[in-house]
């Protein structure tokens, strides 16, 4: 018999995720914390079965212009240890059962919180066993998603030789002239000061590629959640002294995730973003990660989609890419039609 309770204790939500494979920063305790702080409703609940721990979900309500819903983002994420769940059919069912436990509960809060909706943007593998789990819940595919359903990811248990070797060879060059140049520095900071001078950069990589930026607010307010915890660096990188390209890395549980990016053109033919990277990659293995997420990539090949370049410049590094499950929308209420209508067209209008 399956039940649900709220998770009110740090040290049990992430001693549970400490023992699952399959996960992200977006299911991470800070990452609730730093919603709070984006001031939005934060709701954590895990499903027992028996004694025992085997899903936790982290719930956040979002009120936006396209409607009020409730998000889970790369989640629930699940551990179960029972052998005869090795069984496909019975793991699918079971993970069916652990979808509706935590369910049934969003429902009331839901219905409570006046939301349209309810979006989960799980990290399952993209496979038929598990679409039908959502399906057969009465979910549909959500007509754009929040966060990556496609990502990269680099195994770091490897020399930093191996790693060399394994990347593209424009790649493994472009890090070799990038060390030789004496006038090229990557250094790392936990300076909230530092925030500032991402910004200036991210905000002229907004002005090149076209997308829609996070706000200063946002920035800083996802450095400062990670910061008590040293789960979070800036890395500055400089040319002649001048900063040209930067990025904030979020260390959590062995993973290190390049979250944000940001770069100027200013000098094309000096390999700031690719030496930046490597150096990344370097300290997360001094760090003790054993793996890298470069976050997201493009769902296709096609040098038409608007991040092509960064999936080709991200996949240069070597690793392997992961697809999960797209992302899934349950409706409660009409209003979640017009947020269906307000997202089709936006997806029409960002070309992807």
């Amino acid at each position: 018999m399956l039940k649900i309770e709220e998770i009110k204790g740090k040290k049990i939500w992430e001693d549970f995720l400490l023992g699952c494979e399959e996960k992200t920063f977006l299911q991470s305790w800070n990452w609730g914390e730093f919603q709070k702080m984006m001031k939005n409703k934060v709701w954590r609940f895990g499903v027992y079965d028996g004694g025992d721990l085997v899903g936790v979900t982290q719930v956040f309500k979002i009120e936006a212009k396209r409607g009020t819903f409730l998000f889970v983002p790369h989640g629930p994420i699940l551990r179960i240890k029972n052998e005869k769940l090795k069984i496909k059919n019975y793991n699918s069912k079971f993970k069916k059962e652990i979808l509706n436990t935590f369910l049934e509960e969003l429902k009331r809060i839901a219905k409570r919180e006046n939301c349209g909706f309810v979006r989960v943007a799980a990290i399952w593998e993209r496979i038929e066993e598990n679409e039908k789990i959502f399906k057969d819940l009465g979910f549909r595919e959500a007509p754009m998603h929040i966060h990556p359903e496609v990502t990269w990811e680099l195994n770091l248990e490897k020399s930093e030789e191996e790693l060399l070797m394994d990347m593209r060879k424009t790649t493994r060059y472009l890090i070799r002239q990038g060390l030789k140049n004496e006038e090229l520095k990557i250094e790392k900071s936990q300076n909230p000061e530092d925030i500032e001078v991402f910004n200036n950069l991210y905000q002229k990589t907004v002005d090149r590629h076209h997308f829609v930026p996070f706000s200063l607010n946002y920035l800083k307010n996802e450095f400062l959640a990670f910061l008590p915890d040293g789960q979070v660096l800036i890395f500055l990188a400089k040319y002649k002294g001048e900063c040209l390209a930067s990025s904030l890395i979020i260390f959590w549980q062995g993973i290190a995730f390049y979250h944000q990016g940001a770069s100027v053109k200013k000098y094309p033919k000096i390999p700031v973003s690719y030496l930046l990277q490597w150096e990344t990659i370097k300290e997360a293995k001094t760090m003790g990660c054993k793996l890298y997420n470069f976050w997201g990539i493009a769902e296709t090949e096609s040098k038409k989609h608007p991040f092509w370049g960064l999936s080709l410049f991200k996949k240069g590094f070597g690793g392997y890419e992961k697809r999960y499950v797209k992302t899934q929308d349950l409706p409660l209420s009409f209003k979640y039609w017009l947020t269906f209508a307000f997202e089709v067209l936006r997806r029409k209008r960002r070309g992807f």
